[in-house]
């Protein structure tokens, strides 16, 4: 019989995308004893063990468990891609850390913070890496948008929920920007 950590395993590599407790449940639907959230959760406790001194870990990230190079193997991960990752800048990264960690929040409450106008293209790319989305409309004259961040902004910065965000208090007033790990982005990022 093949055990369910080899099972677990190789769901969670074909998958291409995080897989939760609840989809890994699935694949034992048939079985005559299915087992339970908990015994998955170890199991997945153990793989992880595993990766250890590996160049790969299995991380759980908000949308679920998956496998991925380990952040410090990156760099050399990345040569296999002829096409760089776009940059982003300092201005996108500064509307997306208050989007963040203001949420909800509009467009001109971000202004108002950063003193300047958001260009659209900023808006537009974010919204575009899915990264935020307009969860709401103030209720304001014009009933401007509220933006907020998604799950799959927590996934790419390999987090598991906003709590696990640094604190604002972690940094010093002179720091430039809020440090977050940033994802290797793949797409057309333009206009940021």
């Amino acid at each position: 019989m093949i055990e369910r950590k080899s099972i677990l395993e190789a769901a969670l590599l074909a998958a291409g995308r995080p897989l939760t407790i609840r989809d890994l449940q699935r694949l034992f639907a048939e079985d005559p004893a299915p087992p339970d959230a908990a015994a998955l959760r170890a199991d997945l406790e153990a793989l992880a063990a595993e990766c250890e001194g590996r160049g790969y870990e299995l991380v759980e990230v908000a949308s679920g468990w998956r496998y991925q190079v380990r952040k410090e193997l990156g760099h050399w991960v990345l040569r296999l891609w002829e096409e760089k990752p776009p940059r982003l800048s300092r201005a996108l990264l500064e509307t997306l850390a208050l989007i963040v960690y203001r949420q909800p929040i509009t467009r001109a409450e971000i202004e108002q913070v950063r003193g300047v106008s958001v260009s659209s293209n900023i808006i537009r790319t974010l919204e575009e890496l899915e990264w935020i989305r307009v969860v709401g409309h103030k209720e304001a004259p014009g009933r401007p948008a509220l933006y907020a961040s998604t799950r799959k902004f927590l996934d790419d910065f390999n987090l598991r929920s906003l709590s696990d965000l640094p604190s604002l208090a972690e940094f010093t007033e002179d720091a430039e920007v809020v440090q977050l790990p940033l994802p290797e982005v793949r797409g057309d990022a333009e206009g940021s």
